[in-house]
């Protein structure tokens, strides 16, 4: 059983949410390797299923989120994970107490952005790492400097979230940025340009679960697969997300 759909929190196993998912779940992927036999803090986990991936690698992987529902869910669904609710403003857990920091999707949601980097920063042994993906607010919100996604609270360019982290005393190892590989980009050019846009079309307005998909399209989508997405260092400010991992001075 999966949680329920909110509009903004991503889950596996529902074909209208395949893309977003596959995109997600390719940014873990790219970042396993620095977790592997690491004692694993994901700040920030919802559904669980990244804290999942990273069990297959890591030693040791805590599953911390605010959502009372979204740890009881992570406890049931995936048990290798450590659930634990907090707050991300002050996490629970001890100073130098984990070599990684996951935290995907997350950052652009919280308030005190620099607070929360001065927490990983505190848990964090000495060069352990913090990995940290985000829309890329170039591509993500064009337009203007304030978040069009009312869950978030402030977006980053490469250059921006670079600043942030190096500010919070972390030294900036990769900044790399997630692309659409060639399938996609072959949807692209199928959908007119952007089968992003193809979905925002269908659900904009509607409420989450109750929007109507056509066939070919909800087809399209759900036969994504997290390979159909690419994470390197060319063209950052075309990236749709940032994908950061930055070590701990």
């Amino acid at each position: 059983m999966t949680l329920h759909l909110t509009g903004e929190r991503t889950v596996p196993g529902v074909r209208e949410e395949n893309y977003w998912f596959r995109r997600h779940e390719a940014a873990y992927d790219a970042l396993l390797p620095y977790c592997a036999g690491a004692v694993v803090l994901e700040a920030g986990c919802g559904e669980g299923y990244g804290a999942a991936l990273i069990t297959q690698v890591a030693a040791r992987v805590v599953a911390l989120d605010y959502d009372e529902a979204a740890t009881a869910h992570v406890a049931r669904r995936y048990p290798r994970a450590h659930a634990v609710r907090g707050n991300l403003a002050f996490l629970p857990i001890g100073t130098a107490s984990v070599d990684i920091v996951a935290n995907f999707q997350v950052i652009e949601h919280l308030w005190d952005q620099a607070g929360f980097l001065a927490e990983c920063r505190r848990v964090l042994r000495p060069g352990g790492r913090l990995l940290v993906t985000t829309p890329n607010r170039l591509t993500f919100t064009p337009d203007s400097d304030t978040p069009l996604n009312p869950y978030h609270t402030r977006e980053f360019a490469p250059s921006e979230l670079d600043e942030l982290l190096r500010d919070a005393a972390f030294s900036v190892e990769l900044l790399h940025g997630l692309h659409h590989g060639p399938a996609l980009r072959a949807l692209d050019e199928s959908y007119g340009g952007s089968i992003i846009d193809a979905q925002l079309d269908v659900v904009m307005g509607e409420l989450p679960g109750q929007a109507t998909w056509p066939a070919g399209l909800l087809g399209d989508i759900a036969a994504i697969r997290a390979e159909d997405f690419t994470v390197h260092g060319s063209e950052l400010e075309a990236s749709l997300d940032l994908v950061a991992v930055a070590v701990r001075r």
